[in-house]
Protein backbone atom coordinates (compact mmCIF):
# COMPACT_ATOMS: atom_id res chain seq x y z
CA UNK A 1 0.00 0.00 0.00
CA UNK A 2 1.32 3.43 -0.91
CA UNK A 3 2.26 5.45 2.17
CA UNK A 4 0.48 8.53 0.83
CA UNK A 5 -2.95 6.90 0.67
CA UNK A 6 -5.76 6.06 3.09
CA UNK A 7 -8.10 3.07 3.04
CA UNK A 8 -11.81 3.84 3.22
CA UNK A 9 -14.31 1.00 3.69
CA UNK A 10 -18.01 1.26 2.82
CA UNK A 11 -20.87 -1.00 3.93
CA UNK A 12 -24.36 -0.95 2.42
CA UNK A 13 -27.14 -2.13 4.72
CA UNK A 14 -30.69 -3.32 4.15
CA UNK A 15 -32.47 -0.59 6.09
CA UNK A 16 -29.84 1.66 7.67
CA UNK A 17 -28.24 3.30 4.60
CA UNK A 18 -24.46 3.35 4.07
CA UNK A 19 -21.77 3.26 6.76
CA UNK A 20 -18.11 4.32 6.45
CA UNK A 21 -14.86 3.27 8.16
CA UNK A 22 -11.41 4.81 7.84
CA UNK A 23 -9.65 2.48 10.31
CA UNK A 24 -9.84 -0.81 8.38
CA UNK A 25 -13.30 -1.66 9.69
CA UNK A 26 -12.53 -1.42 13.39
CA UNK A 27 -15.11 1.35 13.90
CA UNK A 28 -17.84 2.78 11.68
CA UNK A 29 -19.70 6.07 11.27
CA UNK A 30 -23.29 6.35 10.12
CA UNK A 31 -24.39 9.46 8.22
CA UNK A 32 -27.77 10.72 9.33
CA UNK A 33 -30.46 12.02 6.98
CA UNK A 34 -28.75 15.43 6.73
CA UNK A 35 -26.04 13.75 4.66
CA UNK A 36 -28.49 13.48 1.75
CA UNK A 37 -29.46 9.82 1.89
CA UNK A 38 -32.63 8.57 3.60
CA UNK A 39 -31.59 7.17 6.99
CA UNK A 40 -33.42 3.87 6.42
CA UNK A 41 -32.44 3.35 2.78
CA UNK A 42 -31.58 -0.14 1.54
CA UNK A 43 -28.19 0.11 -0.15
CA UNK A 44 -27.82 -2.78 -2.59
CA UNK A 45 -24.63 -1.83 -4.42
CA UNK A 46 -21.74 0.66 -4.54
CA UNK A 47 -19.20 1.47 -7.25
CA UNK A 48 -16.22 3.77 -7.74
CA UNK A 49 -13.52 4.45 -10.34
CA UNK A 50 -9.84 4.99 -9.41
CA UNK A 51 -9.59 7.94 -11.83
CA UNK A 52 -12.28 9.79 -9.84
CA UNK A 53 -11.48 9.40 -6.13
CA UNK A 54 -13.73 12.38 -5.38
CA UNK A 55 -16.94 10.40 -5.87
CA UNK A 56 -18.70 7.15 -5.10
CA UNK A 57 -22.00 5.85 -6.51
CA UNK A 58 -24.67 3.84 -4.70
CA UNK A 59 -27.77 2.00 -5.84
CA UNK A 60 -30.63 1.86 -3.33
CA UNK A 61 -34.33 1.16 -3.00
CA UNK A 62 -34.74 4.96 -3.17
CA UNK A 63 -32.89 5.30 -6.48
CA UNK A 64 -29.37 6.28 -7.51
CA UNK A 65 -26.99 8.38 -5.35
CA UNK A 66 -23.58 10.05 -5.72
CA UNK A 67 -21.25 10.64 -2.76
CA UNK A 68 -18.95 13.66 -3.10
CA UNK A 69 -15.80 13.76 -0.97
CA UNK A 70 -15.49 17.54 -1.23
CA UNK A 71 -18.82 18.13 0.52
CA UNK A 72 -19.12 14.80 2.39
CA UNK A 73 -22.70 14.51 1.14
CA UNK A 74 -24.90 12.14 -0.83
CA UNK A 75 -26.70 13.66 -3.81
CA UNK A 76 -29.87 11.88 -5.00
CA UNK A 77 -29.64 11.74 -8.80
CA UNK A 78 -32.79 12.07 -10.85
CA UNK A 79 -33.28 8.96 -12.98
CA UNK A 80 -36.03 6.69 -14.34
CA UNK A 81 -34.79 3.95 -11.96
CA UNK A 82 -36.28 3.29 -8.54
CA UNK A 83 -34.80 0.10 -7.04
CA UNK A 84 -31.15 -0.08 -8.17
CA UNK A 85 -29.47 -3.40 -7.34
CA UNK A 86 -26.28 -3.40 -9.44
CA UNK A 87 -23.78 -0.80 -10.70
CA UNK A 88 -20.59 -0.98 -12.76
CA UNK A 89 -18.33 1.73 -14.15
CA UNK A 90 -16.52 1.32 -17.46
CA UNK A 91 -12.79 0.94 -16.65
CA UNK A 92 -11.95 3.11 -19.68
CA UNK A 93 -14.47 5.86 -18.94
CA UNK A 94 -15.31 6.93 -15.39
CA UNK A 95 -18.47 8.72 -16.57
CA UNK A 96 -19.91 5.59 -18.25
CA UNK A 97 -22.13 3.63 -15.87
CA UNK A 98 -24.32 0.56 -16.31
CA UNK A 99 -27.03 -0.10 -13.74
CA UNK A 100 -29.33 -3.02 -13.07
CA UNK A 101 -32.69 -2.75 -11.34
CA UNK A 102 -35.56 -4.62 -9.76
CA UNK A 103 -37.69 -5.56 -11.72
CA UNK A 104 -34.75 -6.65 -13.85
CA UNK A 105 -33.64 -4.17 -16.51
CA UNK A 106 -30.36 -2.69 -17.74
CA UNK A 107 -29.69 1.05 -17.95
CA UNK A 108 -26.67 2.98 -19.25
CA UNK A 109 -25.42 6.51 -18.56
CA UNK A 110 -22.60 8.24 -20.45
CA UNK A 111 -22.60 11.37 -18.25
CA UNK A 112 -21.97 10.05 -14.72
CA UNK A 113 -25.60 9.36 -13.97
CA UNK A 114 -27.21 12.60 -15.11
CA UNK A 115 -29.18 10.90 -17.90
CA UNK A 116 -29.99 7.24 -18.56
CA UNK A 117 -30.94 5.03 -21.50
CA UNK A 118 -32.73 1.69 -21.03
CA UNK A 119 -30.99 -1.15 -22.86
CA UNK A 120 -32.44 -4.05 -24.81
CA UNK A 121 -32.24 -7.45 -23.07
CA UNK A 122 -34.23 -10.07 -25.02
CA UNK A 123 -35.96 -12.63 -22.85
CA UNK A 124 -35.63 -10.64 -19.64
CA UNK A 125 -38.50 -11.51 -17.32
CA UNK A 126 -39.91 -8.89 -14.97
CA UNK A 127 -41.67 -11.29 -12.58
CA UNK A 128 -40.75 -14.74 -11.30
CA UNK A 129 -43.34 -17.40 -10.62
CA UNK A 130 -40.61 -19.28 -8.74
CA UNK A 131 -40.44 -16.80 -5.88
CA UNK A 132 -43.66 -14.89 -6.61
CA UNK A 133 -41.81 -11.59 -6.90
CA UNK A 134 -39.93 -9.31 -9.29
CA UNK A 135 -36.63 -10.40 -10.81
CA UNK A 136 -33.51 -8.30 -10.10
CA UNK A 137 -30.05 -7.71 -11.53
CA UNK A 138 -27.56 -8.85 -8.89
CA UNK A 139 -24.22 -7.97 -10.52
CA UNK A 140 -22.75 -6.19 -13.55
CA UNK A 141 -19.11 -6.85 -14.41
CA UNK A 142 -16.80 -5.43 -17.07
CA UNK A 143 -14.66 -8.27 -18.41
CA UNK A 144 -10.98 -7.69 -17.45
CA UNK A 145 -9.74 -10.03 -20.20
CA UNK A 146 -11.90 -9.16 -23.23
CA UNK A 147 -12.21 -5.39 -23.57
CA UNK A 148 -15.75 -4.34 -24.42
CA UNK A 149 -17.43 -7.42 -22.97
CA UNK A 150 -19.76 -6.94 -20.00
CA UNK A 151 -21.51 -9.62 -17.92
CA UNK A 152 -24.62 -9.49 -15.78
CA UNK A 153 -26.30 -11.91 -13.38
CA UNK A 154 -30.05 -11.84 -12.81
CA UNK A 155 -32.02 -13.28 -9.91
CA UNK A 156 -34.23 -14.98 -11.11
CA UNK A 157 -33.37 -14.57 -14.79
CA UNK A 158 -30.04 -16.15 -15.79
CA UNK A 159 -26.82 -14.65 -17.21
CA UNK A 160 -26.49 -11.94 -19.87
CA UNK A 161 -23.49 -10.95 -22.01
CA UNK A 162 -22.78 -7.77 -23.95
CA UNK A 163 -20.07 -7.46 -26.62
CA UNK A 164 -20.40 -3.68 -27.10
CA UNK A 165 -19.71 -2.18 -23.65
CA UNK A 166 -23.25 -2.79 -22.48
CA UNK A 167 -25.28 -1.35 -25.35
CA UNK A 168 -26.93 -4.66 -26.35
CA UNK A 169 -27.35 -7.91 -24.44
CA UNK A 170 -27.94 -11.62 -25.04
CA UNK A 171 -28.86 -14.40 -22.63
CA UNK A 172 -26.26 -17.11 -22.00
CA UNK A 173 -27.79 -19.89 -19.89
CA UNK A 174 -26.85 -23.21 -21.56
CA UNK A 175 -26.02 -25.72 -18.84
CA UNK A 176 -27.16 -23.71 -15.84
CA UNK A 177 -29.03 -25.88 -13.35
CA UNK A 178 -30.71 -22.74 -12.00
CA UNK A 179 -31.51 -19.32 -13.42
CA UNK A 180 -31.35 -17.86 -9.90
CA UNK A 181 -27.93 -16.25 -10.44
CA UNK A 182 -26.30 -14.21 -7.68
CA UNK A 183 -22.78 -13.27 -8.76
CA UNK A 184 -20.09 -13.51 -11.43
CA UNK A 185 -16.31 -13.49 -11.72
CA UNK A 186 -13.89 -13.53 -14.65
CA UNK A 187 -10.64 -15.39 -13.89
CA UNK A 188 -7.66 -14.89 -16.25
CA UNK A 189 -5.96 -18.24 -16.96
CA UNK A 190 -2.24 -18.92 -17.29
CA UNK A 191 -1.16 -18.80 -20.91
CA UNK A 192 -4.20 -16.80 -21.97
CA UNK A 193 -7.94 -17.25 -21.96
CA UNK A 194 -10.28 -17.04 -19.03
CA UNK A 195 -12.76 -18.89 -16.88
CA UNK A 196 -16.10 -17.50 -15.80
CA UNK A 197 -17.69 -18.41 -12.48
CA UNK A 198 -21.38 -17.93 -11.69
CA UNK A 199 -23.02 -18.43 -8.30
CA UNK A 200 -26.61 -19.65 -7.90
CA UNK A 201 -28.97 -21.00 -5.26
CA UNK A 202 -28.08 -24.51 -6.48
CA UNK A 203 -24.34 -24.27 -6.77
CA UNK A 204 -21.31 -22.79 -8.52
CA UNK A 205 -21.03 -22.93 -12.33
CA UNK A 206 -17.96 -22.60 -14.56
CA UNK A 207 -17.52 -21.71 -18.22
CA UNK A 208 -14.34 -21.73 -20.29
CA UNK A 209 -16.02 -20.97 -23.63
CA UNK A 210 -17.01 -17.36 -22.96
CA UNK A 211 -20.35 -18.24 -21.43
CA UNK A 212 -21.61 -20.40 -24.29
CA UNK A 213 -21.97 -23.33 -21.88
CA UNK A 214 -21.83 -23.79 -18.10
CA UNK A 215 -20.93 -26.75 -15.90
CA UNK A 216 -21.86 -27.30 -12.26
CA UNK A 217 -18.80 -27.54 -9.95
CA UNK A 218 -18.13 -29.67 -6.90
CA UNK A 219 -17.74 -27.80 -3.61
CA UNK A 220 -16.53 -29.01 -0.19
CA UNK A 221 -19.69 -27.77 1.50
CA UNK A 222 -22.96 -29.37 2.67
CA UNK A 223 -24.90 -26.53 1.02
CA UNK A 224 -25.16 -25.55 -2.66
CA UNK A 225 -26.18 -21.93 -2.01
CA UNK A 226 -23.46 -19.55 -3.23
CA UNK A 227 -23.42 -15.75 -3.35
CA UNK A 228 -20.37 -13.51 -3.92
CA UNK A 229 -17.37 -14.75 -5.90
CA UNK A 230 -14.21 -12.66 -6.19
CA UNK A 231 -10.65 -13.26 -7.45
CA UNK A 232 -7.82 -11.86 -5.39
CA UNK A 233 -6.72 -8.71 -7.18
CA UNK A 234 -3.21 -9.92 -8.00
CA UNK A 235 -3.85 -12.32 -10.89
CA UNK A 236 -2.41 -15.33 -9.06
CA UNK A 237 -5.48 -17.54 -9.47
CA UNK A 238 -6.63 -17.25 -5.86
CA UNK A 239 -10.43 -16.89 -5.75
CA UNK A 240 -12.89 -16.52 -2.86
CA UNK A 241 -16.46 -17.83 -2.79
CA UNK A 242 -19.29 -16.98 -0.39
CA UNK A 243 -21.37 -19.98 0.67
CA UNK A 244 -24.08 -20.77 3.19
CA UNK A 245 -27.35 -22.53 3.88
CA UNK A 246 -29.65 -19.97 2.32
CA UNK A 247 -30.78 -16.36 2.63
CA UNK A 248 -30.13 -15.34 5.31
CA UNK A 249 -29.36 -18.82 6.64
CA UNK A 250 -27.73 -19.51 9.98
CA UNK A 251 -24.31 -20.82 8.94
CA UNK A 252 -21.83 -20.43 6.12
CA UNK A 253 -18.33 -20.84 4.73
CA UNK A 254 -15.86 -18.67 2.93
CA UNK A 255 -14.28 -21.00 0.37
CA UNK A 256 -10.91 -20.39 -1.26
CA UNK A 257 -9.43 -21.69 -4.51
CA UNK A 258 -5.72 -21.61 -5.32
CA UNK A 259 -6.08 -22.91 -8.89
CA UNK A 260 -8.31 -20.40 -10.71
CA UNK A 261 -11.55 -21.77 -9.27
CA UNK A 262 -11.11 -25.45 -10.17
CA UNK A 263 -10.89 -26.82 -6.61
CA UNK A 264 -11.90 -25.29 -3.28
CA UNK A 265 -11.06 -25.39 0.42
CA UNK A 266 -12.40 -23.83 3.60
CA UNK A 267 -10.76 -20.42 4.17
CA UNK A 268 -11.55 -20.82 7.88
CA UNK A 269 -13.23 -17.66 9.00
CA UNK A 270 -12.81 -17.42 12.80
CA UNK A 271 -15.68 -18.46 15.03
CA UNK A 272 -19.19 -19.53 14.12
CA UNK A 273 -21.26 -17.68 11.51
CA UNK A 274 -24.87 -16.72 12.17
CA UNK A 275 -25.85 -16.50 8.46
CA UNK A 276 -24.58 -17.19 4.95
CA UNK A 277 -21.35 -15.54 3.84
CA UNK A 278 -22.43 -12.83 1.40
CA UNK A 279 -19.91 -10.24 0.11
CA UNK A 280 -16.17 -10.22 -0.61
CA UNK A 281 -14.37 -6.89 -1.16
CA UNK A 282 -10.95 -6.64 -2.83
CA UNK A 283 -9.01 -3.90 -4.61
CA UNK A 284 -5.91 -3.83 -6.79
CA UNK A 285 -4.46 -1.03 -4.63
CA UNK A 286 -3.61 -3.76 -2.09
CA UNK A 287 -4.47 -7.33 -3.16
CA UNK A 288 -3.60 -8.64 0.30
CA UNK A 289 -6.35 -6.59 2.00
CA UNK A 290 -9.69 -8.42 1.84
CA UNK A 291 -12.98 -7.77 3.64
CA UNK A 292 -15.78 -10.32 3.97
CA UNK A 293 -19.26 -10.10 5.46
CA UNK A 294 -22.20 -12.36 6.20
CA UNK A 295 -25.77 -11.59 5.27
CA UNK A 296 -26.66 -10.66 8.85
CA UNK A 297 -23.76 -8.31 9.29
CA UNK A 298 -20.68 -10.07 10.67
CA UNK A 299 -17.42 -8.62 9.32
CA UNK A 300 -14.00 -10.18 8.74
CA UNK A 301 -10.67 -8.78 7.51
CA UNK A 302 -7.51 -10.31 6.07
CA UNK A 303 -4.23 -8.48 5.55
CA UNK A 304 -2.33 -11.49 4.15
CA UNK A 305 -4.35 -12.19 1.01
CA UNK A 306 -6.94 -14.42 2.65
CA UNK A 307 -4.59 -16.84 4.39
CA UNK A 308 -5.96 -15.75 7.77
CA UNK A 309 -8.89 -13.58 8.86
CA UNK A 310 -9.84 -11.67 11.99
CA UNK A 311 -13.38 -10.99 13.10
CA UNK A 312 -14.18 -7.27 13.37
CA UNK A 313 -16.07 -5.98 16.42
CA UNK A 314 -19.06 -4.28 14.79
CA UNK A 315 -22.03 -6.41 13.71
CA UNK A 316 -24.63 -4.89 11.38
CA UNK A 317 -28.27 -5.93 11.16
CA UNK A 318 -28.06 -6.93 7.50
CA UNK A 319 -25.40 -6.21 4.87
CA UNK A 320 -25.88 -6.26 1.10
CA UNK A 321 -22.84 -4.38 -0.24
CA UNK A 322 -19.20 -4.08 0.77
CA UNK A 323 -16.46 -2.02 -0.90
CA UNK A 324 -13.08 -0.57 -0.03
CA UNK A 325 -10.91 1.86 -1.93
CA UNK A 326 -7.61 3.69 -1.54
CA UNK A 327 -7.82 7.49 -1.55
CA UNK A 328 -5.08 10.14 -1.56
CA UNK A 329 -4.07 10.61 2.06
CA UNK A 330 -6.17 13.18 3.89
CA UNK A 331 -8.72 13.50 1.06
CA UNK A 332 -11.70 14.12 3.29
CA UNK A 333 -9.86 16.03 5.98
CA UNK A 334 -8.17 18.27 3.40
CA UNK A 335 -11.50 19.06 1.84
CA UNK A 336 -12.96 20.16 5.18
CA UNK A 337 -9.87 21.28 7.11
CA UNK A 338 -11.28 19.52 10.17
CA UNK A 339 -10.39 16.48 12.23
CA UNK A 340 -12.09 13.11 12.00
CA UNK A 341 -13.92 13.49 15.35
CA UNK A 342 -15.16 16.89 14.23
CA UNK A 343 -16.36 15.37 10.98
CA UNK A 344 -18.23 12.74 12.94
CA UNK A 345 -19.73 14.85 15.65
CA UNK A 346 -19.99 18.45 14.60
CA UNK A 347 -20.33 18.97 10.87
CA UNK A 348 -22.04 15.74 9.86
CA UNK A 349 -23.98 14.78 12.96
CA UNK A 350 -22.87 11.20 12.37
CA UNK A 351 -23.30 8.45 14.90
CA UNK A 352 -20.18 6.55 15.92
CA UNK A 353 -20.33 2.77 16.12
Amino acid sequence: MEAARDVHVYAGTAGHSAWFSDDLGETWVHPNSHSGMYLEARVWTMACHPARPDRLFAGTDMGFYRWDEATARWTPMESPMQDVWALAIDPKGPDVLIAGTRPAAFWRSADAGRTWQQLSAPGMAQFSEQNMGPTRVTQILFDPVDDGTVWASVEIGSIYRSRDRGLTWEKKDAGLVSGDVHGLAVIPLPGGGKALLATTNRGLHRSEDDGESWQLQDLPSPWPYTRGVQPRADGTGVVFLANGNGPPGNDGFLLRSRDHGRTWEDAKLPGARDSSVWCIATDAADPMLIFVCTNLGELFRSTDGGETFVRLPHVFGELRALLWRSLPKGTRQAAHSITRPTLKAAQMGWKAA
